[in-house]
């Protein structure tokens, strides 16, 4: 049994646990986690049936035979072409399954169009979402997983030290330009592509915590936010650190940089098994209200991180779900100051048996090296 046999095993247990007949995937993440099988989501019926027992069934276009065989040990593959009706497979499969009529979980980020379209199939079924499977079986990172997360966090790492000695020569060009070369560097490095729209925030940008990357130009003491990744095995890096290629930084800027260091150290201190997820988050908070920059911390501290860039555990107040060693995810803080800048500081973190282990190590300082 090979490791996503066994994860489909654990997933079909789970079925069972909760009371679900069956799941019904889309092309991501979950998809591939129990299959092996990865593709893009598009306007075709490729969706991965999952019964409570016995062996799972794909739906697919007959274009794909050969490359859903090559890539994955499901067998059932049910094929249908262009011009078909692939509404008649699905009520087939579901049959075949004992899902007519049973309770059902559907991928969470499954397009409106094939929820429509299976509610269509099974009128009889009592429908739920698959994270309420999926989401605990992913938070718990196998060897496996923990070995390509942290290799994209070494190429993250890398990247960063490359991109902060360009010092002086960052300054004048563009966020854009700059998010170019960062993208070129992961790719040439190894990253399969990036985890994310890469996020180059210069000046009075970096204080819009999801601003992407724009045409303005950087400038001597302008503090920017550089936050990005790349994919190594389906696994991604994400890492934040706010620089000045050259110049003096604006005033305030040092006072807030410290602030936001020392309530990210707070945040990974706080992590050990057994810990609430919202114990992380108000670790990191409580620095920030206590050095006065709370009202400019206007998100959660950190998302789970794995075959998705964001998926549980969401470090935020109100979740009490308490840490596992394997689980991973972002530690994040950050302070916005509107129209002036933005500071935020991010290290992937894995729970080990006795605290935590951060999978980040490039510097967590603001000069250029």
């Amino acid at each position: 049994m090979n490791a996503f046999q066994q994860r489909a095993s654990d997933a079909q247990a789970a079925l069972r646990e909760v009371g679900a007949d069956g799941a019904v995937l889309f092309p991501g993440s979950n998809q591939y986690y129990v299959s092996g099988f990865r593709d893009e989501p598009g306007e075709r019926h490729l969706l991965l049936f999952l019964p409570q027992d016995g062996h799972p069934a794909f739906v697919a276009p007959t274009m794909y035979r050969e490359q859903i065989a090559d890539a994955t040990w499901v067998e059932d593959l049910r094929l249908w072409d262009d011009g078909d009706d692939p509404i008649e497979v699905i009520e087939e499969v579901a049959a075949d399954l004992g899902l007519r009529g049973g309770r059902v979980l559907l991928d969470n980020r499954m397009w409106a169009l094939f929820v429509q379209d299976l509610r269509e199939a099974l009128p009889d079924a009592d429908w739920g979402l698959a994270s309420e499977v999926f989401d605990d079986l992913r938070m718990r990172k196998d060897d496996a997983e923990l070995d390509a997360l942290r290799r994209a966090a070494d190429l993250a790492d890398d990247v960063n030290v490359e991109v902060r000695r360009m010092g002086a020569d960052a300054v004048g060009m563009t966020e854009r330009e700059l998010a170019v070369e960062i993208e070129r560097r992961l790719t040439d490095g190894g990253g399969e592509e990036v985890s994310f729209d890469t996020v180059v925030g210069s000046g009075p940008n970096g204080a819009k915590p999801h601003h992407r990357h724009g045409d303005r130009e950087i400038g001597r003491g302008d503090p920017v936010v550089l936050d990005f990744g790349a994919f190594v095995d389906h696994y991604p890096g994400d890492q934040t650190r706010t620089v000045v290629f050259a110049g003096d930084p604006p005033e305030g800027f040092r006072d807030a940089f410290e602030a936001v260091r020392a309530a990210q150290q707070a945040g990974v201190e706080a992590v050990e098994p057994g810990v609430q997820a919202q114990a992380v988050d108000r670790a990191a908070r409580e620095v920030l209200d206590e050095r006065g920059y709370g009202d400019e911390f206007v998100h959660r501290t950190g998302h789970g991180v794995g075959l998705a860039v964001h998926e549980a555990p969401y470090l935020v107040e109100g979740n009490d779900l308490e840490l596992e060693p394997g689980m991973v995810f972002s530690v994040e803080p950050g302070v916005y100051l509107e129209g002036e800048f933005g500071i935020r500081i991010e290290d992937l973190v894995v729970v080990t048996e006795d605290g935590a282990e951060r999978l980040n190590d490039s510097p967590r300082t603001w000069e250029p090296l």
